[in-house]
């Protein structure tokens, strides 16, 4: 989703072949031996319609993904261009999220899906980088400041998650800063492209474009 973000916010179009996991086609596992998703392939400048594999890049990883888009194109600055310390900044906490506070919410989902015991105890491994958001967003507006930057686009995906585990808690809980910044970028346009669904490609073989 938040690959899928940066390419909207970042005014950039690409061709979009949606797939499942259990499902991957031959050729996204050539490119990508690594089998995860997203995976952006790009031809050569100079000849886009060239086959070869020699003549393609590829960006496998979404945050990589959303900082290539980014960086062609940014015109609402969610870089922060003013000062490269909050780029800097905004790399850490996605690092954090996306190292630890990632395996923990993974850890809290099972325990939900599967009525284990230690639910309570797996949401509370994931509340100190939760609360760390709630803190900023007593601050100001957004993650970084008074206007959206990559971090909340980046960690968008994964407080949605976090707050769909146990929704009656969410909504009961102590975090109404972070329910609000969710609620905003939940009830955007944009956010409803992002999530849009496309016909699966090893069925259709359909051309989509996504940011059209």
């Amino acid at each position: 989703m938040r690959a899928r973000l940066a390419i909207l916010l970042a005014q950039q179009t690409v061709m979009l072949r949606a797939i499942v996991m259990t499902n991957k086609p031959a050729e996204m596992l050539t490119m990508s031996p690594k089998g995860t998703v997203p995976v952006l392939i790009l031809a050569n400048s100079d000849d886009v319609n060239n086959e070869k594999e020699s003549n393609k890049h590829v960006i496998d990883e979404s945050l990589d993904i959303m900082l290539w888009a980014l960086n062609l194109n940014d015109p609402e600055n969610l870089l922060y261009a003013q000062n490269a310390e909050y780029l800097k900044e905004m790399l850490i906490i996605i690092e954090e999220n996306d190292t630890q506070f990632k395996p923990k919410l993974e850890q809290y989902k099972r325990a939900r899906r599967f009525h284990n015991s230690d639910e309570e105890y797996c949401r509370a491994l994931c509340e100190p980088f939760v609360q760390k958001l709630e803190t900023r967003l007593t601050q100001h507006d957004f993650l970084m400041g008074s206007t959206p930057s990559l971090l909340d686009y980046a960690l968008l995906p994964f407080i949605r998650q976090f707050s769909r585990v146990n929704r009656q808690w969410y909504l009961q809980g102590p975090y109404t800063h972070l329910q609000s910044w969710l609620n905003l970028h939940l009830q955007s346009r944009l956010f409803s492209k992002a999530m849009m669904k496309y016909p699966l490609w090893l069925d259709e073989h359909q051309e989509c474009l996504l940011g059209e």
